[in-house]
């Protein structure tokens, strides 16, 4: 039995391709020399303030050093071994730890159940809706910090005589200098800060899920719930890892809403990794005596870093085997 053969102009195309000359980097580079020249600019403030002073502060961890000078104070890896053995740290991240583990889940859900509304094409003024509750994103959270500061300091006694008189709480409460409910006012402000983050991208995959695909099950019968949980659901769950990730990084890296609201107070129960290094770096805290040691930051930022990376290396290998295993399940 005779072998299928190409037609001549497949055959032609394919000569072509195998023969024809290898481009190299250089000649591609000097083909879209112009995205090169636009991408210049942020490539240059790149490496100069993220690229370089995270190579230059390894070198600062070996030291004990106040910022002033030149470090001479050689201690080796001393700093990485009491940053590992400071309860001050591991408090702090247990204060982050404490932050994602309860704004991430909420904000999520809440970020889903706002795009699915603003998504509808009856919705009037959808546009405007997805301003408002962007806003807040695009906002300094230092600005935040302010404005809730003056919120609470002006209309707090306003609001604890309300909940007095509903009697859902017993006395005055110092919304922000009260270490059992400070950590919990950062919590709903960053819920609210970072909401619109989130919305965005849930709308953004929302709006890639082919309308037909609905139609098509509501004409078999299907209710909304039923669509949620067989269309929606399943079409989100690539976008919905990524947006499970950003998320869990931005909030293990939260630092100018709580140096803003209480620096770390009151008594270190609000104290983050981030206030915990800023405050390392230049002195001054809820924690009375600490004095700048530049080095001993540098050191702590490094080994928060690495944790960091683990938690994202664990995270994607986490989300590859549920999606092999779900995969191997469809497949049976």
């Amino acid at each position: 039995m005779q072998a299928p053969t190409l037609p001549t102009e497949q055959k032609t195309v394919s000569h072509q391709r195998q023969n024809a000359p290898k481009r190299s980097l250089w000649w591609e580079m000097r083909t879209n020399v112009w995205s090169y020249i636009y991408v210049t600019p942020m490539l240059v403030l790149l490496l100069v303030f993220v690229v370089y002073p995270t190579f230059a502060s390894l070198g600062y961890t070996l030291y004990q050093w106040n910022g002033i000078g030149d470090p001479s104070n050689y201690v080796g890896l001393d700093n990485f071994v009491r940053v590992i053995h400071d309860p001050f740290f591991w408090g702090a991240f247990q204060h982050t730890f404490i932050y994602t583990l309860v704004l991430v889940p909420i904000q999520l859900l809440l970020a889903l159940a706002l795009a699915l509304v603003l998504n509808n094409p009856k919705l009037r003024f959808a546009s405007f809706y997805r301003s408002v509750y962007f806003i807040p994103a695009v906002t300094s959270p230092a600005v935040i910090g302010v404005v809730i500061q003056l919120i609470l300091s002006n209309f707090g006694d306003n609001l604890n005589q309300l909940l007095l008189n509903m009697h859902l709480i017993h006395e005055h409460i110092d919304w922000l200098g009260d270490p059992r409910f400070a950590l919990g006012i950062i919590i709903v402000v960053g819920i609210w800060n970072t909401l619109g983050y989130n919305m965005v991208y849930f709308l953004a995959g929302l709006q890639t899920i082919p309308a037909e695909l609905y139609e098509a099950a509501s004409i078999d019968g299907a209710n909304s719930f039923a669509r949620f949980f067989r269309i929606t659901i399943p079409l989100l769950r690539a976008v919905g890892l990524v947006i499970v990730i950003l998320a869990i990084l931005g909030s293990l890296q939260v630092f100018d809403l709580v140096l803003v609201l209480t620096d770390g107070g009151p008594y270190s129960a609000t104290e983050v990794v981030n206030t915990y290094i800023y405050h390392q770096a230049f002195g001054g805290s809820a924690r009375a005596g600490v004095q700048p040691n530049v080095g001993f930051a540098s050191a702590a930022s490094f080994f928060y870093g690495v944790i960091l990376l683990g938690l994202s290396l664990a995270q994607v290998l986490i989300f590859r085997y549920i999606n092999r295993q779900r995969a191997l399940e469809s497949g049976q």
